[in-house]
């Protein structure tokens, strides 16, 4: 009997087994509190959640924020996809371990949580309405908290090779 080789796809899956983790709860806790949305509140009415936060049902036929609402289904497909590639890249390639592995699991997770919607209904359903914001949801949330763990872990790493860099010269 053989063991499992240390490199390719499992070594790869091994090492990023909580990004894989994390991406999945965002993915479930946010088709579950659509599934409720959907179920609970009718498109268009809103209930007061916290003071100056509402709940509401709404849907976005475009990426996260509204953003491209009027373009056509295969411009957003494209444009999420063109960017999910090019966050991934930077997340991979220049964040250490476990901020890259959060930043991660939150962008890739809320990625896929709309693009379950887009697939199964033609748009996502947004319901938090937040002060100066257009309506959001889980997912949003998700992928916006990633950009920015991921703008900290840069900003930290680059003061940390910099920190470093100049030790070295002072020796």
């Amino acid at each position: 009997m053989t063991a499992a080789p240390s490199s390719g796809v499992f070594a790869h899956l091994r090492a990023n087994r909580l990004a894989i983790v994390g991406a999945t709860a965002v993915i479930v806790v946010d088709q579950v509190v659509k599934v409720w949305v959907r179920h609970d509140i009718p498109e268009g009415s809103a209930r007061q959640f916290l003071p100056s936060i509402d709940l509401v049902r709404t849907r976005n036929t475009g990426v996260s924020f509204g953003i491209l609402n009027s373009a056509p289904p295969w411009v957003v497909g494209l444009v999420s996809t063109v960017a999910l590639v090019a966050v991934l890249s930077l997340v991979f390639g220049l964040l250490p371990g476990r901020v890259r592995q959060f930043a991660a699991a939150l962008i890739v997770g809320g990625a896929l949580g709309n693009l379950i919607d887009r697939i199964a209904l033609g748009s996502v359903t947004d319901f938090l309405d937040l002060p100066l914001l257009p309506p959001c949801n889980v997912a949003d949330i998700a992928i916006t908290f990633g950009a920015i763990a991921m703008a900290i872990g840069l900003l930290l790493s680059g003061i940390s090779e910099r920190t470093t860099a100049q030790a070295g010269d002072e020796a």
